[in-house]
């Protein structure tokens, strides 16, 4: 049963364990929220860092918060280019294994993460509920159609189906512009 759904650009940006908050912002540090995201709980915060490449440095990349169990940076595809990584995995969040590392700088001190760069595979939050409805499951993948001048066909969107989750899809902004999307623009999800 094919479905619509929302989309949610993703620009380049941080997620940080306590450890690492403490490090780059101070012993004790809790990240303050800017802005509430499509995912329940989940915010863009005040804090920033620069990201320190091999060849140059992105400064002031927005920290998403809450902390998570593993650092993790999330950048396009021309992020590397420009920052020198030789080769930036598309991958799920979370899977980290084999991913390149970079220098993280912020007031209070640096982190040199030996790995946790990713560009993030496109994917579709929902909520187990909604999964169930469109009798999809987590880990699947699906096609989504774009319509409009620049339209196409997204292959291997990522379904992530939990309890926790928002029915939204998020593709980095380099796939949005491709596709001539902006945030909250709607897609047609085709599940079979």
């Amino acid at each position: 049963m094919n479905f619509q759904c929302t989309v949610g650009l993703s620009n380049k940006h941080v997620h940080l364990s306590k450890e690492h908050i403490n490090i780059l912002f101070g012993e004790g540090h809790e990240l303050t929220p800017f802005k509430d995201l499509s995912q329940p709980g989940q915010y863009a915060c005040e804090e920033k860092v620069d990201m320190v490449g091999p060849k140059r440095t992105i400064p002031g990349v927005r920290i998403l918060g809450p902390a998570r169990k593993e650092s993790q940076v999330e950048i396009a595809l021309s992020d590397g280019f420009t920052l020198g990584l030789k080769e930036v995995p598309v991958r799920d969040s979370g899977n980290l294994e084999g991913t390149p590392g970079i220098k993280l700088v912020g007031p209070c001190g640096e982190v040199e993460l030996s790995r946790g760069v990713i560009a993030a595979a496109r994917h579709i939050h929902m909520h187990t509920s909604d999964a169930e409805k469109y009798g999809l499951k987590d880990k699947q993948l699906v096609k989504v159609k774009v319509g409009g001048p620049r339209g196409l066909i997204f292959e291997n969107v990522l379904i992530r189906a939990r309890e926790t989750f928002a029915l939204d899809m998020h593709l980095d902004v380099e796939e949005g512009n491709a596709a001539g999307l902006a945030n909250g623009d709607v897609v047609e999800v085709i599940t079979e």
